[in-house]
């Protein structure tokens, strides 16, 4: 770009100072004992403990006076050394002689009135004496020998024509001459003759009137600086004279005044004076106008300029007429023009077409009226106008619709807003380049852009999204949106061109993983340093990015970071893990819920072939029983047993229990309950099955297939099974009067099933004479003496 080249080449000057020490001290970074820094430290003296092995040593800003062999004889490998801003008074060259590496010596700045010439290194690249207290300017014959010198600094109050003789051979990249003390009597001339060099740099003293009549000549000089120049009407002439025989050669194409004072009359008359000359790119630095500005006549004749860069200007006349300021400039017959960093309200629509083709007005304060109905314009391809006082979009794109060959806008850092609703906004169609970043503005912006726009750069503005509906932008290749407010990463169904996008330092908690499949010709995404929030709608993003090469995401991994939950807060989104189970909720729905309805499938199975209702049904109406019999007083409340044994049967097999069981028990007076003789009229049977066997110190179950057929007869088994557990004894007999088939059982009497499968019960014997073993042990487990509580008395058993 045409800024790139001004740039270039007013820096071009400290490429061959700096390239040097940096390179020398890159080369040695990596160990410290080859670098040695000592600079502002208060240091009187070079310190004798340095390592041999030191490299480069940077002395400056101290308070050495002396210089002697035994300071720097022993650093034998000593390629840099910068001694500028002591107090050296003498120098004896010889004190180098044992430093035959050295290629960087700084000496400027001291009070040097006088070197000792002897040889000198021939490795010496930068030799800086400048800024000291020379009467002559110090050249010692052995000079001539550095044949690889590139940069020579000096300094003298007095010229004479071949005092640069013995090293006129040489060709030295620049010479710095420093001409602050330089004085002549009135009505003598002095004349320097300077046969090679490319860049002469003259420094001159900064509150002087400048008044050097010196002829200096140059063989092919390219690039030449004068750096304190103060002017007024009377002394204009004096610098164009001195100016005369610097600028004949037609090799001078750089021209650059560093802290230039001057009358507005005089600063024409330079511009004139340079116009014919050779020169193409003229900078001026720390422009002050002083006096007056008044209408100056001007002739623009053929010229080879083609830059004129104005940066810093203080004007110190505050009326003036304006268009005897801005017509000089805006007439002028160049290519480029940068007016920066000055108090510029305004500047001139051109009278006829204009060759500028590049145009920077950064930092001044111009409006909105800038340039409106400017049709002479019409070669511009570059215009910049940052940190003005522009404040209408709208206008700016009004601004450049008679700019045919404009390509570059840069109105970024202004107050630039947006707020029409019909999107009628008109740009020149050329426009391929714009920057409106640093602004105001909001999600309207996209409603007023150029159609043909390649680059545009928004970033810094208030942009809260971009609208689904730009139909505009099908040429845009790169966009940055840094620094705004947007909650989404944009897809490329608006963009179908975009190849590279810059979105970081947003509120981009969620991006979407379709990004990569909606933007295919994607080069470049910089999305980093967003607030993101690491949940499950994370991981096909971060799945995503792993898929792409690394070149395309960047600042990956390290400014891609978690905000949320704070648990993973500052946690890299690579690092970032969470199962597939917990993020896919058909998934989870599955995991769960089969399980689930296995386990529901399995217990309504169970229910019904273990007839779980019904047990629910028992433990609900043992619960109740319980629940009555602890609110009945204590005095109504019996807790001593008032039976041995309660039978539980069948009906049908009623006969054999009244006429074999019940006589032969009681005839051992054993207490038998029957539940037609001791339940108790009026309570529930359950209530009263439930007293029962809680008043029996044993339970009978007299088991047959009429048994199992008999309802009553399983729930008072139930009620006998968990009085068992509950009471903690053994309670139950269990006699099998007839056999009962184990697949006759029905499913549901699976306590029954357990109880014969588990306990040893007694059976019944069809042979007679086997009946009075059955009785003995029958007997058997009533082994236990206990009282009895009648209704009455108490009973002894």
């Amino acid at each position: 770009m045409t800024k790139d080249k001004e740039s270039a080449v007013r820096n071009l000057h400290f490429v061959y100072i700096l390239t040097l020490v940096f390179g020398t001290i890159i080369q040695f970074s990596d160990e410290s004992e080859f670098v040695v820094d000592m600079s502002k430290i208060g240091l009187i003296r070079v310190p004798k403990d340095l390592s041999p092995k030191t490299e480069v040593l940077d002395m400056s800003q101290n308070y050495v006076s002396e210089l002697h062999l035994s300071d720097i004889g022993f650093l034998s490998g000593l390629k840099v050394l910068r001694l500028s801003h002591n107090r050296i008074q003498c120098l004896d060259i010889s004190i180098f002689k044992f430093n035959q590496d050295l290629e960087y010596l700084d000496l400027s700045h001291n009070r040097l009135q006088k070197i000792s010439c002897h040889p000198i290194t021939t490795s010496l690249k930068h030799l800086d004496l400048s800024f000291n207290d020379f009467d002559t300017l110090p050249i010692c014959k052995e000079f001539g020998s550095l044949t690889q010198l590139n940069f020579l600094g000096l300094s003298a109050t007095k010229l004479q024509q071949l005092d640069l003789l013995p090293i006129a051979h040489l060709h030295l990249s620049c010479i710095l001459l420093d001409l602050e003390g330089y004085f002549v009597k009135e009505n003598e001339k002095e004349s320097l003759q300077i046969l090679n060099t490319k860049e002469l740099h003259l420094v001159f003293h900064p509150n002087s009137f400048f008044s050097v009549q010196v002829n200096i000549s140059v063989n092919s000089l390219g690039w030449l600086q004068l750096t304190n120049i103060k002017l007024n009407d009377d002394n204009c002439q004096v610098l164009i004279k001195f100016l005369s025989e610097l600028t004949r050669g037609p090799t001078l194409l750089n021209f650059t005044l560093n802290h230039m004072e001057t009358t507005w009359k005089c600063l024409v008359g330079v511009f004139q004076f340079l116009w014919p000359k050779p020169v193409e790119y003229l900078n001026i630095y720390n422009l002050t106008i002083v006096e007056s500005i008044n209408e100056e006549v001007f002739t623009y004749h053929e010229t080879t300029l083609k830059a004129l860069n104005i940066e810093h200007v203080i004007n110190r006349v505050f009326i003036f007429s304006q268009t005897a300021l801005y017509t000089v400039f805006s007439e002028m017959t160049i290519t480029m023009l940068t007016i920066s960093d000055t108090p510029f309200v305004h500047m001139l629509c051109p009278q006829k077409p204009s060759t500028f083709t590049f145009l920077n007005f950064t930092q001044n304060i111009f409006t909105d009226s800038v340039f409106q109905n400017c049709h002479t314009l019409t070669r511009l391809e570059t215009l910049i106008l940052q940190k003005n006082e522009l404040k209408d979009l709208f206008k700016v794109g009004l601004m450049t619709k008679d700019m045919l060959s404009l390509e570059i806008l840069d109105v970024s850092w202004n107050s630039l807003e947006y707020d029409r609703h019909d999107g009628n906004c008109t740009w020149v169609g050329s426009i391929v380049v714009l920057n409106l970043s640093s602004n105001i503005l909001t999600d309207s912006v996209f409603r007023c852009l150029p159609p043909r726009v390649k680059v545009l750069d928004l970033h810094n503005n208030r942009i809260r999204s971009i609208p689904k509906d730009v139909t505009s932008l099908e040429t845009l290749q790169e966009l940055n949106v840094a620094s705004n407010s947007l909650a989404h990463l944009p897809g490329c169904g608006t963009f179908s061109s975009l190849s590279i996008l810059i979105i970081d330092y947003n509120s981009i908690s969620n991006p979407s993983a379709d990004f990569f499949q909606s933007c295919q010709e994607i080069r470049s995404l910089k999305a980093g340093n967003n607030p993101f929030q690491c949940t499950c709608e994370l991981r096909d993003f971060i799945q995503s990015v792993g898929q792409v090469s690394s070149e395309v995401v960047e600042g990956w991994p390290d400014s891609y970071k978690c905000d949320y939950p704070e648990s993973y807060k500052g946690t890299p989104l690579k690092d970032f893990h969470v199962s597939q189970l917990s993020c896919n909720t058909a998934l989870l729905i599955v995991t769960i819920g089969v399980p689930g309805l296995v386990l529901a499938v399995t217990v309504t199975v169970l229910c019904i072939y273990l007839d779980l209702p019904w047990y629910l049904r028992m433990v609900c109406q043992w619960t109740q029983t319980r629940h009555r019999a602890r609110n009945v007083p204590l005095e109504e409340l019996q807790r001593a047993l008032q039976f041995h044994a309660f039978i539980s049967y069948s009906e049908h097999d009623s006969a054999w229990v009244k006429n074999e069981l019940v006589p032969c028990l009681e005839k051992e007076d054993i207490r038998i309950c029957l539940h037609e003789r001791n339940f108790v009229p009026g309570k529930s049977i359950v209530e009263n099955i439930i007293n029962c066997i809680e008043k029996s110190y044993k339970s009978i179950f007299v088991l047959s297939p009429n048994f199992v057929q008999s309802e009553w007869c399983h729930y008072e088994l139930y009620f006998a099974h968990h009085n068992l557990f509950h009471e903690g004894s053994n309670n139950l007999i269990l006699i099998l009067l007839d056999p009962i088939p184990q697949n006759s059982i029905p499913g549901k009497y699976h306590k029954l099933r357990a109880l014969m499968a588990q306990r040893t019960y007694l059976e019944w014997p069809k042979e007679k004479s086997k009946h009075g073993l059955f009785w003995a042990n029958i007997r058997a487990a009533f082994n236990i003496k206990l009282t009895l509580v009648t209704e009455n008395d108490d009973v002894k058993a």
